[in-house]
């Protein structure tokens, strides 16, 4: 049961035909399989992105003339949303792909994003997003990641040296958005460099074996005395949390649409179990409690669509959208949590099972409360934006 959509143009409805398509064909064959087997031995799908990047999915919110698809965010979040409610894992490496770009787009210099953005938006590469450590997750302030110049008297590149952790694509990128220290001045004194994947001294962790999304990858990422040339800071020395924050307020929509496409697919699989299911001589879906638990999250999901594109479409006309994309988050992945466990109580004990996707469905919602900031953070960010004078 696709979700009704209204696209702003031709070319947007097109877009999400596309990207149905590609879920049809190259997505949903493939998901459940790869999952199991990443769960004993993580890995990433990176063929999958290939293909979306070749269909040029990859890039849909930058500039045309630098290689980006040059459409609007609510098109580009609704694009993420049905990839999610093929294959979460994907989404979410979609959504952290358009993040990684974000700074050079926004912040870097003319020469930086003519020389940088065709490769980071070719479809061909991919990035990783290098922010929180272990002892600085919600306290971005409070990283000791640093970089120092590699000759004081002649400071035209820089060294970076300490760990990143919870780093999707980890091993894999072909390209690092490194948020590091350089000075003691706490949230003032951070930077931000874009590290080319194959420097020298750049290490990762063992994958992190977690409850969901088994193929995102996630590991620590170490900068063993990388060298980076000066040319590759974005922005300028100590600008880096104004960045970051900035990113983020985009990349926290990229989350809120995965979240609402994964709670799609967990109603959508509910509905259909619902009508199919025979208990007393009649489908289960006649039982007035359990029509209006479906009922309530089609509500629900509903609601999310509506809330995380009310935001996109202020950011689309350059509006403030901060506040609203910390509301998107909240809702959409709150929404997400309550629909795919709702979902699973639809199944009885079926969807307990492995023979269900439900289950899967469940821990892959509960992540979506945690990343691109916690759900205690958006309310700390809605509840500043909504009292300040």
């Amino acid at each position: 049961m696709p979700a009704t959509r209204l696209m702003p143009t031709e070319e947007g409805q097109d877009l999400i035909d596309l990207t149905r398509e590609i879920c049809d064909k190259e997505l949903r064959p493939r998901v459940d399989e790869a999952e199991r087997a990443a769960a004993s031995s993580p890995q990433l799908p990176r063929d999958v992105f290939r293909t979306l990047g070749r269909a040029g999915l990859l890039s849909l919110p930058y500039p045309e003339e630098l290689g980006g698809g040059g459409q609007p965010y609510e098109v580009y979040l609704q694009v993420v949303e049905e990839i999610a409610s093929a294959w979460m894992s994907v989404a979410v490496g979609v959504s952290v792909h358009s993040l990684t770009c974000y700074p050079v787009a926004q912040f870097g210099t003319d020469e930086q994003r003519a020389r940088l953005l065709p490769d980071m938006l070719s479809g061909e590469t991919l990035g990783a997003y290098c922010l929180s450590e272990r002892s600085a997750g919600s306290d971005v302030a409070a990283m000791t990641t640093r970089a120092t110049p590699d000759d004081a008297a002649d400071p035209t590149a820089y060294r970076l040296k300490g760990t990143k952790a919870w780093i999707s694509h980890a091993g894999h990128a072909d390209f690092y958005t490194s948020f590091v220290r350089t000075s003691d001045e706490g949230g003032r004194g951070l930077s931000c460099f874009v590290v080319p994947g194959d420097a020298e001294g750049l290490a990762f962790g063992t994958p992190e074996k977690k409850m969901g999304l088994h193929c995102d990858t996630v590991s620590e990422v170490h900068f063993e005395g990388v060298p980076v040339d000066a040319d590759r800071l974005v922005g300028k020395p100590g600008q880096g949390m104004a960045i970051a924050l900035s990113a983020l307020d985009s990349g926290r929509l990229g989350i809120a649409a995965a979240a609402t496409g994964l709670a799609q697919a967990a109603l959508d699989a509910a509905a259909r179990y619902a009508t199919e299911r025979e208990q007393f001589g009649r489908p289960i879906a006649d039982n007035q409690g359990l029509a209006f638990l479906l009922a309530d999250m089609e509500a629900a999901v509903t609601s999310s669509r509506a809330t995380y594109l009310h935001a996109a479409r202020l950011r689309d006309a350059e509006l403030p959208f901060s506040k609203e994309a910390a509301v998107a988050k909240l809702v959409c992945t709150d929404a997400a949590m309550k629909v795919t466990t709702d979902a699973v109580q639809v199944l009885g004990g079926a969807g307990y099972t492995q023979d269900f996707p439900l289950e899967r469905y469940m821990r892959e919602a509960k992540v979506t409360q945690i990343f691109e900031g916690t759900n205690q953070i958006q309310r700390l960010v809605i509840s500043r934006q909504l009292l300040r004078g």
